[in-house]
């Protein structure tokens, strides 16, 4: 029993270190300002660049949606990445559309990739292209299943020139319409929140920690050059995060908002979807590295599953502890939701089986890749080897 104690003692430590950060850290993630007026006559152009593949379903919508944008000076890319469905041709009508539709004032360019290079993972590849064609000072990074507020762009660059960031990036409200599908994205953005400590990319003493969201990274075109471009992480799946590390690093000045208001994406329409869509990212934000993963599980088991277990414990001291670190967990968890997306968080409830369905994708990401010496993403192979590379 004296184990028992001096692990929820240190289990309590650890959520009490967690709190004190998180409450500054909570402040520090403010909402994107409405734009403080219209100033069309000298705001810069912004590119658009979306990368498709396999996104009928979505990319109508998601392009028109910037068609609809406020933002006077806006061009859109949208680049095919080698889809075997519909994509390609809903891109060619999306372009004949607004074609005939010259008063939208906004064009949009459709780049069809029909081969991937060696040494490039296909999503940053197809960004690459788009940013090849850009002509805008500003580049917008995005996905094809975003929805955006019709202010959106205008706000952001409207943010980023008024505070000289040369990087936004938005956290958009994440939809997810069934309740173990919102258990499991909610937990594992919160998981990742913590872990990574996201507010900190709004810290400019701290160089070696930067982020980027895939859903929405605004940057200056000279700054996404100094950093090297896409080629400087294309065999990284984590390509968003990586972007905005490397801007960090480099000195350039960044912002992560909270986009609640102004852009919501449906990351998976079903859990199963999740499970399979995160084999190819989770295992690298570890770094492919086998010993760094399997102390997150561990770490996930004990510091996040271990305070509600421990509540059989009561009313041994081991007990109260417990119970005292499953309260700032679950606090944390419902702060988090409503600064994010502004629901309740009442699927708090449920945390526990959460812990545990995030373990259980975490060592299925693991055993998959190190079992196939890779990953497949999106059709094609990616050799480990290559991976741990980059």
């Amino acid at each position: 029993m004296r184990l028992l104690d001096a692990l929820a003692s240190i289990t309590l430590l650890y959520w009490l270190a967690m709190l004190s950060m998180s409450i500054p850290g909570f402040r520090r993630l403010r909402p994107l300002p409405a734009s403080a007026g219209d100033r069309s006559d000298s705001v810069p152009l912004v590119s658009v660049i979306i990368a498709a593949k396999e996104e009928e379903a979505s990319i109508a919508e998601t392009v028109r949606h910037l068609m609809a944008q406020t933002y006077p000076r806006l061009e859109i890319i949208a680049v095919n990445d080698r889809s075997a469905d519909g994509t390609g041709r809903r891109l060619d009508e999306l372009k004949r559309w607004s074609e005939r539709r010259p008063d939208t004032g906004i064009p949009l360019r459709v780049i069809h990739v029909a081969n991937l290079p060696g040494g490039w993972l296909g999503k940053n590849h197809a960004l690459y292209q788009g940013y090849l064609q850009a002509k805008g000072t500003y580049l917008l990074f995005t996905d094809a299943d975003v929805k955006f507020a019709p202010s959106c762009i205008r706000d952001a660059v409207d943010y980023a020139t008024a505070h000289s960031a040369a990087h936004v990036t938005l956290a958009p409200k994440m939809v997810a319409k069934t309740l173990w599908l919102r258990v499991f994205v909610r937990y594992f953005m919160f998981s990742l929140f913590l872990f990574l400590r996201l507010w900190r990319a709004n810290d400019d003493r701290r160089s070696k920690f930067g982020t980027g969201i895939g859903a929405f990274n605004l940057i200056h075109r000279k700054a996404y050059e100094a950093i090297g471009t896409h080629r400087a992480f294309r065999m990284r799946p984590d390509d968003d995060l990586r972007l905005g590390l490397l801007v960090k690093r480099a000195g350039f000045k960044q912002r992560l908002l909270i986009g609640k208001d102004s852009l919501e994406v449906e990351w998976y329409a079903s859990l199963k979807e999740a499970v399979h869509g995160l084999e190819k990212n989770i295992f690298s934000g570890f770094g492919y590295r086998l010993p760094v993963a399997a102390f997150a599980l561990i770490g996930q088991l004990l510091a996040f599953f271990g305070p509600f277990a421990g509540l059989l414990l009561l009313p041994r001291w081991s007990g109260i502890a417990y119970a005292a670190s499953a309260a700032i967990v679950t606090g944390l968890y419902v702060a988090s939701v409503r600064r994010l997306s502004g629901d309740s968080g009442k699927e708090a409830v449920l945390l526990p089986l959460a812990v545990w369905m995030l373990v259980a994708v975490l060592a299925r990401s693991v055993y998959l890749t190190v079992r196939r010496g890779g990953m497949y993403w999106r059709g094609t192979f990616y050799p480990l080897s290559r991976l741990r590379d980059k």
